[in-house]
């Protein structure tokens, strides 16, 4: 395998744009799945400030708090299920899925070949992009 520095610099250039869409698309494939569980940690914190904030909601409006904290819970619930559809197979539940295994293996395959063709520093370029254009996405989001 040819190493970066042995590449002619226009193949190095096309190189480093393939390897970028192959980490971004591999990167928000992998990322759908995995973000319901980081999501879920900040849900279940947030439901018990919500719970203990109950208390000193007014008794008039008990119950149309206490309304949408089932809601939320319910919410909570379906996305368990869909991490747990998507990340998990069997009777049990407990092997991982043969997509999810792929996309976080294909993930790590392809920072390797990033490490390998273009360096650790443009490895961490390419990650700083990513985390860049998403958090970008969010502020410029107009719908929720």
């Amino acid at each position: 395998m040819k190493k970066s520095s042995s590449l002619p610099r226009a193949h190095k250039a096309l190189v480093r744009r393939y390897l970028l869409w192959a980490y971004k698309t591999t990167k928000e494939s992998f990322e759908r799945i995995e973000r319901k569980t980081t999501q879920l940690i900040v849900d279940e914190y947030i439901l018990g400030s919500l719970v203990k904030a109950k208390g000193k909601v007014p008794l008039s409006g008990k119950d149309g708090y206490n309304k949408l904290v089932d809601e939320f819970k319910d919410y909570i619930n379906s996305k368990r299920a869909d991490e747990l559809k998507l990340k998990f197979f069997g009777a049990e539940g407990k092997n991982l899925h043969p997509n999810y295994m792929y996309l976080r293996d294909r993930l790590e395959a392809i920072k390797g070949a990033i490490r390998h063709f273009l360096g650790a520093k443009e490895l961490r370029t390419i990650e700083a992009l990513y985390e860049k254009e998403f958090t970008l996405r969010i502020l410029q989001a107009k719908d929720h």
